[in-house]
């Protein structure tokens, strides 16, 4: 499995940012695949999922609202879309995928991981 991921930067809080993950080596249609962040100093956050097999879609609370994860399984692509960003938005967002959702909660338990993209939200 390889998960490549784009599209972080800078950008003033109250702005939106999408980031997006390629993925290789797995069908998206029958795989988890989601975002996890870990903010400087912090630990890992799991922040969104998506299992279009099992109809399911995550959000963390903190994020709840304010970002949208969706996929394309046709091109194996994931997107986060992020609006209404905040200071404390602000970390490595990773993409992830494994076969549930739930391992998301843990996010020390996900199997496969890509480089992370660095989101900064500064005025």
């Amino acid at each position: 499995v390889q998960l490549q991921a784009s599209g972080g930067g800078l950008v003033q809080p109250g702005g939106s940012l999408r980031v997006s993950c390629a993925a290789s080596g797995i069908n998206l249609k029958y795989s988890a695949i989601g975002w996890v962040r870990q903010a400087p100093g912090k630990e890992l956050e799991g922040v969104s999922c998506v299992n279009s097999f099992g109809g399911v879609t995550w959000y963390a609370d903190s994020v709840k609202g304010r970002f949208t994860i969706s996929g394309d399984n046709e091109r194996n692509i994931a997107y986060l879309q992020m609006n209404s960003l905040k200071p404390e938005d602000t970390a490595v967002y990773y993409c992830a995928v494994d076969p549930s959702c739930s391992s998301f909660f843990y996010p020390d338990t996900i199997g496969d991981w890509g480089q992370g993209t660095l989101v900064t939200v500064s005025s």
